[in-house]
């Protein structure tokens, strides 16, 4: 099994979303670069073209779920395509076979890569930070029609907790039924 060691260099993660947050340049490319994928195109890109329609219709039908059930936030803005966003994705720490796998389908299948062997730890979870390697000079995505599904729900804006949005990005969250001024 592979092991990641955790570099005491990276700063914490509040201080590191800070820091990416104002951030005006792209952040440096990790040690030792982008590391390849070992999983050739033909066989990545035929996978996501397949998995395509089951992500659209469950974004579906949480864009019908949230006609029904309103959540307390709704987002406002838009994206000013800085990127910074595609640099700092957090995904799930690997822990058992689906974890593995998980990680094995974001590395090698959806292009993303590890920023730092840091594991942190967000919301009670342990998370890793992941850089996107499609994302363009301009801030636009390489390949914006098959992106994954945590793109697509950029910002995450939650039912219940607070939503998720790094700073600096273009987007806030307003309270729903806040009453005007």
């Amino acid at each position: 099994m592979l092991k990641i060691l955790p570099d005491p260099s990276d700063p914490p993660l509040d201080e590191l979303l800070e820091i990416a947050g104002e951030a005006t340049e792209p952040p440096a490319v990790p040690q030792g670069g982008i590391p390849r994928q070992w999983i050739p195109g033909w066989i990545r890109w035929p996978l996501r073209i397949i998995i395509l329609p089951f992500i659209l219709l469950d974004l579906a039908a949480q864009k019908f779920a949230r006609l029904l059930i309103r959540p307390p936030f709704k987002q406002e803005g838009k994206c000013l395509k800085r990127g910074n966003c595609c640099h700092y994705i957090l995904i799930p720490r690997p822990n058992g076979v689906f974890g593995w796998l998980f990680y094995l389908w974001s590395t090698q299948v959806l292009g993303f890569y590890p920023r730092s062997s840091r594991i942190y730890e967000s919301e009670g979870k342990k998370v890793l930070v992941m850089g996107c390697r499609y994302l363009q000079g301009d801030g636009s995505c390489r390949h914006y029609r098959l992106r994954p599904t945590v793109c697509r729900k950029w910002p995450v804006i939650e039912y219940f907790g607070y939503p998720r949005i790094l700073k600096g990005c273009g987007f806030k969250a307003v309270l729903r039924d806040q009453p005007k001024v």
